[in-house]
């Protein structure tokens, strides 16, 4: 029987609650090291854990309370002023805010915790009397190629990133704690492996970013811990719901409740003058009544619906308040002195990609501190301040949500690039000596592709940069690189506002629609005979400069292309540019995403329904192009010519 039988909302709402409070305290942690005698900050501190230790107390969590009282305790007597904030002490407190959301794991399970790690009990006790704790022992570099777990990049048919890869983004956790095992000396810094690391497959594996130890220790979760990873379906049903429940402000609610209200209104009037009508009233009266009650309900609808829209946004500083402890952590494990600055945190964005998007944004920032900002030695070689800042900025843009993650540091050597994913053999010599420098820094986005000259549990795998542009994709979204030598670089995420309505370009193939994401059009060109071009086989036409390779749609289906194509669409799938040639258009529409969960063909990412009642298609282009390979593109003679 479970240890909280009859308490199961009880302890649903506390950890809810103390999720965002342990977020807001790690937050503020990061916020104390750079301003050591905030005292307003120790106070917040201070209320945020006892709030977490009362709850705790209620639960009757024993071995929680004792954790949270000890850290309290060492809070207690910073903001006295009887200790001062040091490094070393913070090492130890954020090994104890680590360990506390090891034990939510275990309350998400219905547990009580099992005791803390007893050389974190003594670290901290040893600090509260007045010890510095100890330094964090840097972590062992692996010698030979690495992963934490051989998962492999999801394809189709497969789990995708938030089932495999996703770190908490709600402060709760599900699985198994991680092991808690005393070390050889003083606390267990956030940055040491909990495991050696198993050399990796011939084949390039996806290192989930949980498997991290910073990660772990910033979350306190590990692959075990991944929904559903060991448990049955029904656990895993209980949990998909969980994952799924948004918070939405009461204001929010209520001008919902009184939309719907006068859409009741609205119908019953309709009601009266549809019985009107069919009783022979027919007058200019009352069809202009009836003119003014439709006009009534499209305004009504479409404030309904912007209402229902606006209950699945969530500002986007939920997310961003997990990543300053991470870039910390990560910081003072190489060694060097970062600042992670947020921008835009009230930008809102939808529930739904603030979930997805926290593993790709996790991988930014940890390329960032450990790619992007040089050492101390390095910036005060290149005449800059010791302190690197690192920048994570959200904003809106029309109906796009624009996230910067830009660095100060040593920028992107467009040449060195190149050569390398020639060495690699990534890219023929034909393509190095054609690319310019955005196409150049595309190149991290290659599976495979790395400038590490040794593999760590950091980086070096030439994994992830690829999975992080895979992802954003998902979200009919793009990742675009600026940088500048010597300067800084900047990863640009553009997002739709939400995944539920997506503006699309509806195209034909004879008589029969399919939609496609507008997100990935250019323009739209007339298809003239006479100017394509064979090139290596394939056909080709000349735009602005610019060889562009002709890939039917027919063809990407398999269907038996019955006529010439007469249009062409110029198309933009990551770094390759494409004309899709198709036979005609049918408009352009914003689509409500009906998904396939059943039964999903290749290459289809959903449905939709047109005005007219059809149901349509909403084709998944990056899955059409991997799954047709050598058969993107045809000859100009095929092209040409109808089967």
């Amino acid at each position: 029987m479970s240890d909280f039988a009859g308490m199961e909302d009880l302890l649903q709402d506390f950890l809810v609650e103390a999720g965002d409070l342990l977020s807001g305290v790690d937050n503020k942690l990061v916020d104390l090291e750079r301003a050591p005698d905030d005292r307003g900050l120790l106070n917040e501190i201070f209320r945020g854990f006892h709030t977490i230790k009362g709850g705790a107390g209620f639960l009757s969590a024993t071995e929680l309370v004792t954790l949270c009282h000890l850290t309290e305790s060492l809070f207690d007597k910073l903001r006295n002023g009887e200790l001062d904030v040091t490094p070393e002490r913070m090492d130890v407190i954020l090994a104890a805010t680590g360990a506390v959301r090891e034990m939510f794991g275990e309350l998400e399970r219905s547990a009580q915790p099992a005791p803390a790690d007893p050389g974190l009990l003594d670290s901290l006790r040893a600090a509260v009397s007045g010890g510095g704790g100890r330094p964090a022992a840097p972590a062992p570099a692996p010698t030979a190629p690495a992963a934490a777990a051989a998962v492999s990049v999801p394809r189709q048919g497969e789990p995708d990133w938030d089932a495999l890869y996703a770190v908490v983004t709600g402060g709760t956790l599900v699985g198994e704690p991680a092991p808690r095992t005393a070390p050889a000396a003083g606390v267990p810094a956030p940055t040491v492996p909990a495991a050696p690391v198993a050399a990796a497959p011939a084949a390039a594996p996806v290192q989930p970013i949980s498997s991290d130890p910073i990660v772990r220790a910033a979350f306190g979760r590990r692959e075990s811990d991944l929904p559903g990873a060991h448990a049955p379906s029904g656990r895993r049903e209980s949990e998909r719901q969980r994952d799924n429940s948004i918070r939405v402000d009461t204001a929010r609610l209520d001008q919902v409740l009184n939309l719907s209200g006068e859409i009741g209104l609205t119908k019953n009037r309709l009601n009266a003058l549809r019985s009107d009508i069919l009783s022979g009233r027919n007058d200019a009266e009352t069809l202009h009544a009836l003119d003014i009650a439709v006009s009534q309900l499209d305004l009504l609808v479409s404030d309904l619906q912007n209402a229902v829209m606006k209950t699945r946004m969530q500002p986007i500083g939920r997310l961003f308040q997990k990543y300053p402890r991470i870039a910390r952590d990560l910081a003072r494990s190489l060694g060097k002195d970062v600042e992670l600055q947020l921008v835009g945190e009230d930008t809102e964005i939808d529930k739904t990609m603030i979930e997805d998007l926290s593993d790709p944004i996790i991988h930014l920032i940890r390329n960032a501190v450990d790619h992007g900002v040089e050492d101390a030695a390095g910036r005060a070689a290149a005449g800059k301040p010791a302190k690197s800042v690192l920048r994570l900025e959200a904003r809106q843009e029309g109906d796009h949500i624009v996230i910067l993650v830009a660095d100060d540091g040593r920028g992107m050597d467009a040449e060195r690039l190149r050569a390398k994913a020639l060495e690699k053999g990534l890219i023929s010599d034909e393509e190095a000596s054609t690319m310019d420098d955005r196409q150049s820094y595309n190149l991290v986005f290659l599976p495979g592709f790395s400038l590490a000259a040794k593999v760590s549990d950091v980086s070096g795998r030439g994994v992830g940069m690829d999975v992080v542009r895979t992802n954003i994709q998902k979200l009919n979204g793009t990742i675009e690189i600026r940088s500048q030598l010597g300067k800084g670089t900047t990863f640009v995420i553009n997002l739709p506002l939400t995944l539920a309505i997506l503006p699309v370009l509806l195209v034909r193939l004879g008589d029969q629609p399919f939609a496609v994401p507008l997100s990935m059009v250019r323009e739209i060109l007339p298809i003239d005979p006479a100017s394509i071009q064979d090139v290596g086989g394939r056909a080709t036409m000349v735009v602005r400069g610019e060889v562009l390779p002709i890939a039917p749609l027919a063809t990407l289906l398999g269907w038996p292309r019955e006529r010439v194509p007469q249009y062409g669409v110029l198309m933009q799938a990551a770094e390759w540019s494409f004309i899709l040639a198709i036979d005609s258009f049918a408009g352009r529409e914003d689509a409500v995403i009906k998904s396939l969960e059943d039964f999903r063909p290749k290459g289809v990412a959903g449905v939709t329904t047109l005005s007219n009642g059809q149901i349509v298609l909403i084709l998944d282009m990056k899955e059409l192009l991997d799954g047709a390979g050598e058969r993107r593109g045809v000859s100009r003679t095929a092209l040409l010519a109808a089967e």
